[in-house]
């Protein structure tokens, strides 16, 4: 026993250094660059029917089927119709990179359900007889085809709503940029990264524009159709005349700062003088008839006993 004493110690000893040596081993972290590369091979390795389940369920179902409807009916599409539908998507500032196909599926698609929900409430929960129902099935086709036009036009005003309230802080900016010693593009690009919302946008895809190749005037010109703001328009109309004519551009900024601003100030004015007028309705509607119930109720009630003697 006392001899194997010694080889007992040396090996628990030589268990212990290979465990530490393994422990290490595992916790020493990963080379970045072979961690890329492995990553790189299993994305490379992946199947295109995986790759299309981490899409999300838009793009994989709803996208694709609305594409299909859309090219059913696109021989009965006017040039008109596509052009109209083109520029009130780019007006809305493209919801979901929808193009114009897409979104007359998405027009059939609500079609579809509107005709079925209404036929479904008419014949399942009022009761109503086939035809009835079928009637309430062709009211919810015209009602799911004109639902997402309204969505959509309220998506552009909304949108020109919030680029009219940017346009005088923007304009502040530019101004500021340029009267400092930069060149309207620089001026641009400063309003970009210190500004957020659909008129900075506009200016970023000008700029980019502008970077592969494209005119100024004619990057400022095409901001025009995609946003319809007539104080942008005239904004955009002043740079390319002064571009054109050779006027300094800081006193042109400066000129429809001002006008801006003044355009501003009165728009408040004009929603302030407005306000008494849109008050009305909810007083009548709302206020008025609660208000005559408490002051005249009691009244009434008195004059009902006394006329009836109870």
């Amino acid at each position: 026993m006392p001899t194997l004493l010694p080889v007992i110690i040396a090996a628990v000893a030589a268990g212990s250094i290979i465990l530490i040596a393994f422990a290490v081993a595992a916790g020493r972290s990963a080379d970045p660059v072979q961690a890329r590369l492995s990553q790189l091979g299993t994305m490379q390795a992946r199947s295109l029917e995986e790759l299309e389940l981490q899409q999300p369920f838009v793009e994989r179902t709803l996208r694709p089927f609305a594409s299909r409807l859309s090219g059913l009916t696109r021989r009965w599409t006017s040039t008109t119709f596509t052009q109209r539908t083109e520029a009130r998507l780019a007006q809305a500032g493209n919801p979901g990179q929808i193009r114009v196909q897409e979104w007359l599926g998405v027009k059939i698609i609500a079609s579809a359900v509107g005709a079925i929900l209404l036929f479904a409430l008419a014949l399942v929960v009022l009761h109503m007889g086939l035809l009835l129902a079928i009637a309430f099935g062709a009211g919810g086709v015209g009602i799911g085809y004109v639902a997402p036009e309204f969505w959509l036009s309220r998506r552009v005003k909304a949108r020109q709503a919030q680029i009219v309230l940017e346009i005088p802080d923007a304009l502040d900016l530019l101004t500021i940029s340029v009267r400092a010693g930069l060149g309207f593009d620089a001026a641009l690009a400063k309003v970009v990264e210190k500004l957020r919302g659909p008129l900075p946008d506009e200016f970023r895809r000008a700029l980019a524009e502008l970077r592969m190749g494209k005119a100024r005037r004619e990057a400022l010109r095409d901001i025009v159709p995609r946003t319809d703001v007539p104080a942008l328009t005239n904004f955009i109309s002043a740079i390319i005349q002064a571009e054109t004519l050779g006027v300094s551009i800081s006193k042109v900024l400066q000129v429809q700062s001002e006008q801006l601003r003044i355009e501003r100030r009165q728009r408040a004015e004009e929603m302030a003088q407005k306000a008494p007028i849109k008050m009305l309705f909810p007083l009548v509607g709302c206020i008025f008839p609660s208000l005559f119930i408490v002051i005249l109720g009691p009244a009434l009630i008195l004059i009902m006993t006394r006329l009836t003697g109870v």
